[in-house]
């Protein structure tokens, strides 16, 4: 199965995402930081006490006081990290003349704005990723547990294989094009949510006739493959 196949399975047992959930471009960044290693449940609660202190612009959270701002987001965990975190990231967006500044670097020097973005500290791969692509539409990839964990059961990919080389298979394997990495990255999510869990449910999930970690869990103990990681 390919990248495109397994792009058209998806979407016609999902359908359409509408991901990310989000008011404004800035509550995508903000959300990008406060989903590291956290489910998104508690970043909506994060998320909801910012709006309820008018706190979720650039200016609002430089001017917070840090133990405050990290009162504010302690539902997402990590909070204190995660302030200092959202500081660092507030005063970059400044200093870079804002978000649409920001956007226009993205669409006109993409590697430059995502060297740029992990320059800050605490922002890796992901979450820079996850930044230019869905506050900024810019046509990168989201590489994700969800994405790894799903491509290694399928065995179109190894476990451990490394965020950019994974990265660029995508990249040469589809359009670039950012409603369509959008989507994709948003169906990876969904599936793992559902079916392809640490723990899989295979049950009703749409790719069991092609994954080779299902067909090796109905053979009988002694002639099963060793578990994908």
């Amino acid at each position: 199965m390919t990248l495109s196949e397994l792009y058209t399975r998806l979407f016609a047992h999902f359908g359409p995402q509408h991901w990310w959930p989000a008011d404004t471009p800035f509550e995508v960044v903000v959300g990008a930081v406060l989903t590291q290693n956290t489910a998104w449940r508690n970043v909506e609660r994060a998320i909801a006490n910012l709006k309820a202190h008018e706190a979720l612009s650039p200016e609002a959270i430089v001017r917070a006081p840090l133990e405050e701002l990290a009162r504010w987001i302690r539902p997402s965990g990590f909070f204190r990290q995660k302030a200092q975190r959202l500081q660092a990231v507030a005063a970059f967006v400044l200093d870079r003349g804002g978000m649409e500044a920001l956007r226009a670097q993205a669409h006109a020097d993409l590697p430059a704005a995502r060297r740029a973005w992990l320059a800050i500290r605490g922002v890796g791969p992901e979450t820079a990723d996850s930044i230019l692509l869905y506050a900024f539409s810019a046509p990168i990839f989201v590489i994700d547990a969800y994405t790894k964990r799903i491509l290694s059961r399928l065995a179109l990919a190894p476990a451990e294989i490394p965020y950019e080389k994974l990265q660029a298979r995508f990249h040469a394997a589809l359009p670039r094009v950012a409603q369509l990495f959008n989507e994709y990255h948003a169906l990876f999510v969904a599936l793992g949510k559902t079916h392809c869990r640490p723990r899989p449910r295979c049950e009703g999930c749409p790719l069991t006739e092609a994954c080779p970690h299902f067909m090796s869990s109905q053979k009988p103990r002694g002639e099963r493959c060793a578990p994908s990681a």
